[in-house]
């Protein structure tokens, strides 16, 4: 992660272009209110350890923020961690319809997606 003259740092995760529809779309219908970002960041919980969390949210004291493909998205400095290299995508299918995490740092997953070990 390296820092610019922005304070802006270079994004730790990447955002499908699903995903990013998909957060553009939601920030559209619900109205996210200004100065709200997208917060993804990790606690304790879950069938399998962790737990995602992904939201709109105001940045925070220990919060990094990133530009992901237009997308601000801010992460508390301590969980970058367990987050470094994952993708976030959103997917539409048959069986399957929302968020998904690719996350390289994860030693398992929990059926649900959402759930891993570290």
């Amino acid at each position: 992660m390296i820092e610019n003259k922005n304070d802006i740092l270079e994004a730790p995760l990447t955002l499908t272009d699903g995903a990013v529809e998909q957060l553009n779309r939601l920030v559209q219908d619900k109205e996210v209110p200004e100065g709200h970002a997208l917060r993804v960041g990790v606690k304790g919980g879950g069938c399998a350890g962790f737990s995602y969390i992904l939201g709109f949210d105001l940045k925070k004291e220990n919060d990094q923020q990133f530009e992901v493909n237009g997308v601000t998205v801010i992460m508390d400095k301590a969980h970058a961690i367990y987050l470094i290299g994952i993708e976030i995508d959103f997917v539409q299918g048959l069986n399957n319809r929302g968020f998904t995490f690719n996350n390289p740092n994860a030693k398992e997953s929990c059926g649900c997606g959402t759930s891993f070990s570290a």
